[in-house]
């Protein structure tokens, strides 16, 4: 979704800040099973309102690919007393922002506003999440409009199904559904009846199946009041969204693959690896690895394929941990014609010496300094605060998570970094895939 923020409130964003240390919160439940997540910071009057949906692309069934994500842009609609199209008119005409997004576990929305239009928050969330309009010219409307969002982010833009891993994901995961886009198939959508949509909200858009955080330059008691009136009345259509547990079998040999991007000009050569869900350490320390890897030009590929060998133009690597799985990608933008076997040997002599060499001190003491630094920037407003305390709730189940996360990092020793990459990141784990310039080949073109 855009973003809408007017000058004033862009102003205060950028004044409040917080160092490393504890984020103060109460949480309690609504009679209705809405879970709700309260923190004070009075050093600026800005407060955000938040609402964690527990629905993302994992839960779809099949066939109807896509459904979370189009939610994200269908719940902006219009509601009983917001009309068709005036979400974003309110939120500006209040000096305030808004966002959402969606991933494979969870769907997000929140509003930012000078502190004096809590009230504001509270009602459109209420709103969104009490009585949306879902009606045919809705639908039709951001059909058109996640069809756009498709054709700019992935089918027409370089290295697309890379970013939005379209082109990865697919390839790793053969059981378990995040092998499938968060944005799902255009057939799929097109497919879906008006009813289908209307029962998809009242499956999952229920306080039960929510998180709703308030944070930001509050009163504590007037914002309980608040919440009361405008989220307790609010009747559940459905039990709480249980994820189910599905098992990925683990990569046991090498799998490759071969994507195809008419957009770009440069190659590119990428491994993939299945690795550990967020609750996991194992998941922060692979953090340590990619920043080892190909964290900036310092980082040993960079130094290695880009300066040393300039077999590369650049290195890439998205570490993400997810609710049941996580993925660790890494590679490279090739420079000149491709020698496939001497870039994969590159690469895995890279691996291969975390896997049998400890970093040394100072790699050590930069990471250390490096996420102590994320970790403020993360949480350096109620913005991020906001989003940090919802996801730790919902997706983790430790909304403490948000004051000990900085410790597990600070935890990691060299032999956990030596002991992880050895666990993790072997070529008989992996997928291999060269992503190359053009369209895929036809039949008779590859015969």
């Amino acid at each position: 979704m855009k973003i809408y923020l007017g000058s004033l409130m862009a102003t205060l964003l950028l004044t409040l800040s917080v160092s490393a240390q504890d984020v103060q919160f109460e949480e309690y439940d609504l009679d209705n099973g809405l879970h709700v997540i309260l923190h004070q910071e009075n050093a600026a009057p800005v407060v955000t309102v938040a609402v964690m949906y527990q629905i993302g692309a994992k839960d779809e069934v099949k066939g109807r690919s896509g459904f979370a994500h189009f939610f994200e842009h269908l719940l902006f609609e219009g509601t009983e007393n917001i009309e068709r199209g005036k979400w974003f008119d309110i939120v500006s005409a209040n000096g305030g922002s808004n966002n959402a997004n969606t991933t494979q576990d969870r769907t997000y929305y929140y509003e930012t506003f000078p502190s004096n239009k809590l009230e504001i928050g509270l009602w459109m969330e209420s709103e969104r999440m009490l009585h949306p309009i879902i009606e045919k010219v809705g639908v039709d409307t951001q059909n058109e409009v996640v069809k756009e969002e498709k054709r700019q982010r992935i089918d027409n833009a370089p290295y697309g199904k890379i970013i939005y891993r379209t082109g990865i994901d697919n390839h790793l995961f053969k059981v378990h559904p995040y092998g499938r886009s968060v944005i799902g198939s255009m057939e799929d959508l097109d497919a879906a009846q008006l009813d289908e949509f209307i029962g998809f909200n009242k499956q999952y858009y229920n306080p039960n199946n929510a998180v709703l955080v308030v944070a930001g330059d509050i009163d504590i008691n007037e914002t309980k009041a608040l919440i009361e009136g405008y989220f307790g009345p609010i009747p559940n259509n459905a039990k709480p969204n249980v994820p189910i547990d599905v098992v990925e079998p683990p990569i046991t040999e090498t799998r490759y693959a071969t994507e195809y991007d008419s957009n770009i000009q440069i190659p590119a050569f990428i491994f993939s690896y299945i690795t550990p869900k967020s609750v996991d350490k194992d998941a922060y320390v692979l953090d340590y690895i990619s920043s080892i890897l190909t964290g900036g030009n310092s980082s040993r590929m960079y130094k290695r394929m880009v300066e040393q060998d300039k077999v590369a133009l650049q290195v890439l690597a998205f570490n993400q941990a997810s609710q049941d799985y996580g993925t660790y990608t890494m590679g490279a933008l090739i420079k000149g014609e491709p020698n496939w076997d001497e870039l994969k040997s590159t690469m895995d002599e890279e691996i291969q010496r975390l896997q049998t060499e400890l970093i040394s001190d100072k790699e050590y003491q930069k990471l250390q300094n490096q996420f102590e630094t994320a970790f403020v920037e993360s949480n350096s407003s109620v913005e991020g605060i906001a989003g940090s305390l919802a996801t730790y709730y919902m997706l983790q189940g430790d909304t403490d998570r948000i004051n000990t996360q900085l410790d597990i990092y600070r935890t990691i020793t060299k032999e956990d970094i030596k002991r992880v990459a050895s666990a993790y990141l072997n070529p008989n784990q992996r997928v291999e895939i060269k992503y190359l310039a053009g369209s895929k080949p036809t039949e008779e073109e590859s015969n």
